[in-house]
């Protein structure tokens, strides 16, 4: 919006360089005219262009201007803005800067206008200055602030549907600050299990809720949490009425401090969990059990997997996809769901069990069946099968025995490797036939394979096939 600013109406008019102006000659008045606008128009009295000057490069459209009506080349809602503007000038009043736009072929060019009356009247000088760039930035700031709005309204949405889960939450939820312990916000359901009044929690100290004896192991808790992702909940004592309670303890930053988020859980209610028979026995049972959403995310595991991968805690494995310890990678957990779909379980795929960064795993044995449902849950039995290997009788190269052991060997060595064996495994196999259809006749078995008996012989020393004597027959 142009104010009295713009004008010269107001200003302190030049004092001691007064006389430089008298002295311009005509090349200087000229370029000082160019110079205060980007489009600089000569005018007569009725508005006819004489003269203009300005870039064709900025201004291509504006070439054909001169001879025309200044208020023919505006748009039809500029042109009262241009007779009042020479209006003005004929009176000789102050001028302020106009706004109006020209139609071009690229659309409308909006120029700012002020105009001088010189010779008595006879001429007027237009200076018009470019507003493209500044309308350009204007959208741009609108743009801006549009998007700005709409990440308010999206996060104050998110506000509100946090603070309605916050609230509606039946598990007792606390955030407090990492450095004094201060509690920022607390549910109803907190509110509840420590016995305060509703409100009451912010702004008290964590410690001053939990028993002296149970302090120390909160302090231990807070420590843990702002070092390490996986830590395990721990029992503690609510001051009031001595109530046992289960502590969970998350670390997380915002706004460059440091948070707690603090879950309670009642203590009689971990022990009606724990109390279950068929939780107990999957928690020891010697194979490992471990049990996955529909993203093979693990949701729970018993103390077996826990050891098979070496893991701290069950805690450290939730929430990690399947795929970082079982199986190799981009292969087994795809064929087991495949036959999961097809036949509605896998049974004893054959596979790996890594831990930590290991590539080839410790081999075990696996079956997997999968819930129904919008959210069906998977549950896998994985048995290692690493020992029963070991005490097979070794062969000469332990070379596979089928074609099924074979495609095993994906994923394990490359594909040169792989053919490799299946040649071993079919001259074998076509050893061993031979030798049964000639009842261990080495002299018919090597003629009808089409060997020599030295040739034979080499072969079955190669795969430890028959009794062989110590000399030759």
């Amino acid at each position: 919006m142009l104010t009295r600013k713009h004008s010269i109406e107001g200003k302190n008019p030049f004092g001691a360089a007064s006389g430089l102006f008298d002295s311009l000659d005509a090349d200087a008045a000229k370029k000082l005219a160019m110079v205060a606008g980007d489009v600089t128009l000569v005018l007569d009295d009725t508005g006819t262009i004489l003269d203009a000057a300005f870039d064709p490069k900025d201004f291509p459209d504006f070439e054909n201007w001169v001879g025309e009506n200044w208020i023919e080349t505006v748009t039809d809602e500029s042109r009262p803005k241009i007779m009042e503007m020479l209006a003005a000038a004929r009176r000789g009043e102050v001028q302020h800067w106009r706004q109006v736009n020209h139609p071009t072929r690229n659309g409308d060019v909006p120029i700012r206008y002020a105009v001088l009356s010189v010779n008595g009247g006879e001429h007027f000088i237009a200076f018009g200055r470019d507003l493209r760039e500044a309308g350009k930035l204007q959208q741009r700031l609108l743009q801006v602030q549009q998007s700005l709005e709409r990440d308010y309204l999206r996060m104050r949405q998110l506000e509100s549907r946090y603070r309605m889960l916050f609230d509606l939450s039946a598990e007792p939820v606390m955030i407090v600050e990492a450095s004094s312990l201060r509690i920022r916000e607390a549910n109803p359901s907190a509110h509840s299990l420590v016995g305060a009044r509703l409100g009451s929690l912010p702004g008290k100290k964590l410690l001053s809720l939990v028993d002296r004896s149970s302090r120390d192991a909160v302090q231990a808790l807070v420590g843990a949490a702002l070092a390490s992702e996986a830590i395990g909940p721990a029992t503690i004592k609510i001051a009031k009425g001595s109530r046992e309670v289960t502590a969970s303890f998350s670390g997380f930053t915002q706004d460059r401090g440091q948070y707690l988020l603090v879950r309670l859980v009642p203590a009689e209610e971990n022990a009606l969990a724990e109390t279950s028979p068929i939780a107990d026995l999957v928690d020891n049972m010697p194979d490992a059990f471990v049990v996955a959403n529909s993203n093979l995310e693990i949701v729970n595991a018993n103390n077996a997997f826990v050891e098979l991968v070496n893991a701290a805690s069950l805690d450290q494995l939730r929430g990690q996809h399947l795929s970082e310890n079982i199986g190799r990678p981009g292969i087994d957990l795809d064929l087991i769901e495949g036959q999961i779909d097809q036949y509605g379980a896998a049974r004893n795929v054959s596979t790996v069990l890594r831990s930590g960064n290991e590539i080839d795993g410790e081999p075990v044995e696996l079956s997997a069946v999968r819930s129904g449902g919008d959210e069906p849950l998977y549950a896998f039995v994985i048995r290692p099968i690493g020992r029963r290997l070991r005490d097979l009788p070794p062969g000469s190269q332990d070379l596979p025995r089928s074609v099924e052991q074979l495609t095993d060997l994906v994923g394990r060595m490359s594909l040169k490797d792989i053919v490799r064996e299946s040649t071993d495994l079919i001259e074998r196999l076509c050893i061993e036939a031979a030798l049964s259809y000639t009842s261990d006749n080495r002299a018919s078995a090597a003629e009808i394979l089409g060997l020599s008996r030295q040739s034979l012989y080499s072969k079955l020393h190669r795969y430890g096939l028959g009794n062989l004597p110590s000399e030759g027959e």
